[in-house]
């Protein structure tokens, strides 16, 4: 087993890495970043460190959905830090908007830092870390960072490296797909519907993205009543094709004969997600279809952890 502090750089080629090329990263500076971030996002930022990297959801004052993202610390030379924020590349300018628009009088600074970090993954590596722990890999280019994904620990580690050094990092973003699919992993708004989609129901719970003891956050009421209410209908839930053919596309209807009991999200050939109402799915005799493919739940989102 490869400890952190030796971890290689770059990644062997039986470690499975790639450049998730879909991602982008924002960064949080000043003496109110942490202050600022905690009365935001779902998870507790005062367990960021850089030995400590959490996952944590961006939320609507009613609860639902709109960003997903991965907080680690950087700290300089000098002893100031940066919070790195990774996210989707796609949408991380809404989330910085989003994010500035509560930073009123608090001393800190946003700002999108895609060009100077890529993001990677690590599938296979040869180290076995608890969820969320962190560390410094030295590359040519200066410092990255590892973590151990704080979600599953089928999925690896995830990196921020110097845009420099990864240049030569082939794209990961179809063997990171599958693997987060098989194991039921949802991905942002590949997943969840921005403004629409409850966390809970999404199994967020269970992928270390809330912390119910951290205090106030934004969305916290709703998020906490579904939890210690159960008040959860409908759940993310892995599915299968018959006969291997290639799931149809997000938003497609789930139906039980004329009757539809949710609909499809992001899918890799035969294995996808769908969310599903759970009174449904869990009667006898069952038989479900989703654009005219027969499918077959194999499970709740996400999968148990080994």
């Amino acid at each position: 087993m490869t400890t952190g502090a030796a971890f290689p750089w770059p990644p062997t080629p039986a470690s499975r890495a790639g450049r998730l090329i879909d991602r982008g990263v924002l960064a949080l500076t000043g003496p109110d970043a942490r202050t600022f971030l905690q009365g935001l996002i779902t998870n507790d930022v005062r367990r960021v460190s850089p030995t400590q990297a959490i996952y944590a959801l961006f939320l609507t004052p009613q609860g639902k959905f709109l960003h997903e993202l991965f907080v680690a610390a950087r700290v300089a030379e000098d002893g100031g830090e940066t919070l790195l924020i990774e996210t989707e590349a796609a949408r991380a300018a809404d989330l910085l908007r989003r994010l500035s628009l509560y930073k009123l009088r608090s001393n800190v600074a946003l700002a999108d830092v895609s060009s100077q970090w890529a993001v990677a993954v690590v599938l296979d590596a040869d180290i076995h870390a608890a969820p969320g722990t962190a560390w410094t890999v030295p590359t040519p280019e200066g410092p990255a960072l590892a973590y151990a994904d704080p979600r599953h620990a089928g999925l690896g580690l995830r990196m921020l490296v110097p845009a420099a050094a990864a240049v030569g990092l082939a794209d990961g973003t179809e063997a990171y797909a599958r693997r987060r699919l098989t194991l039921g992993v949802p991905d942002g708004s590949r997943d969840l519907v921005p403004e629409k989609s409850i966390p809970l129901e999404n199994g967020m719970d269970t992928l270390s993205a809330v912390a119910f003891d951290k205090g106030c956050y934004m969305g916290q009421e709703l998020t906490a009543r579904t939890h210690y209410r159960a008040l959860i209908r409908k759940r993310l839930m892995r599915v299968v094709a018959a006969d291997g053919a290639a799931l149809p596309p997000p938003g497609t209807p789930v139906v039980w004969g004329e009757r539809e009991v949710g609909e499809m999200r992001s899918a890799a050939g035969a294995q996808g997600l769908a969310i599903l109402r759970v009174e449904d799915v869990e009667k006898p005799d069952v038989d479900l279809s989703s654009g005219g493919v027969p499918l077959t739940v194999s499970g709740l989102a996400p999968a148990p952890q080994p």
